[in-house]
């Protein structure tokens, strides 16, 4: 219960922020960065339709075709955010909270970003153009990446009929800016640190990372190819905010030692995807 119930708030959440990106960010500066959402707006500019009417009415013939062609599990977890999307966009007021133009589309997009981001996570989708690209990988083998640019390329394309040239390609940074932001929440938050460390003071370095950084070693030996001497490389994964720390301890323990750091994206284990003593 406890986990539907953190799933449907994060779906309300990002749903919700998609509304006010829409409402207050974007729309008011003609900016309609793919999507369906994109598409209201322009319909709402050419034909005067609220463009919460076009979403619903999107949304609900994607739903259909979700239901029919993706079946019941997919269309289960796309029918709060489709169905909630249309009535967020109705009831959150249509104003421009930042009258600079880029400035709106930079926040309006990293909003977006986040939102998305939150829905992947919660397993679940907003209905529109994110549901096609997923039909025709199904049936056709077209990549869903490709089968996205087209959908949303196709709606950026029309703000360039409907709006003007500065419209098209603020739309366009925005889909760029957006992809950025999923990035680095995804990848860019979870990285850590890989150290290696060579030093003639190894022993105390290990002791140290053990007892005061609290992270495991790994011991490797290796050979000098200059001199051909054998020696113990220590290898440590950590923590970014711990990384200072290690820097203190070898710059204490040996200033002369070898260090080479690397930043990883993920790291999967004991210590960091689960505590010890938790399986």
């Amino acid at each position: 219960m406890l986990k539907w119930v953190r799933k449907i708030g994060g779906i309300v959440l990002a749903i919700l922020i998609f509304a006010v990106c829409v409402n207050v960010f974007l729309g008011p500066h003609s900016i309609a960065a793919g999507g369906i959402t994109g598409l209201g707006i322009i319909f709402e500019s050419l034909f005067g339709f609220d463009r919460s009417v076009t979403v619903l009415v999107a949304n609900a013939i994607i739903l259909a075709c979700t239901l029919l062609f993706l079946g019941k599990e997919m269309f289960f977890n796309t029918i709060i955010g489709a169905a909630l999307l249309p009535v967020f966009i109705m009831f959150v007021p249509k104003t421009m909270l930042i009258s600079d133009t880029m400035l709106s589309m930079v926040v309006g997009s990293v909003l977006f970003g986040i939102a998305v981001t939150i829905l992947y996570s919660c397993n679940a989708c907003s209905g529109g153009t994110t549901v096609p690209p997923l039909i025709l990988n199904k049936y056709l083998g077209l990549n869903i990446s490709v089968g996205v640019f087209v959908s949303d390329g196709i709606i950026i394309a029309l703000t360039l009929i409907v709006f003007s040239v500065d419209s098209f390609f603020y739309s366009i940074f925005s889909i760029f800016i957006t992809a950025l932001t999923m990035n680095y929440i995804e990848s860019g938050m979870k990285k850590k640190k890989m150290v290696y460390i060579i030093s003639d003071e190894s022993e105390q370095i290990k002791d140290d990372i053990l007892t005061k950084v609290e992270r495991g070693v790994t011991l490797v030996p290796v050979i000098g190819a200059y001199k051909g001497t054998e020696r113990r490389m220590l290898m440590v994964t950590l923590n970014a905010k711990d990384y200072r720390e290690l820097l203190a301890i070898v710059k204490q323990r040996d200033k002369f030692a070898f260090m080479v750091t690397n930043t990883v994206s993920e790291v999967h284990g004991q210590g960091f995807t689960y505590e010890s003593g938790s399986v």
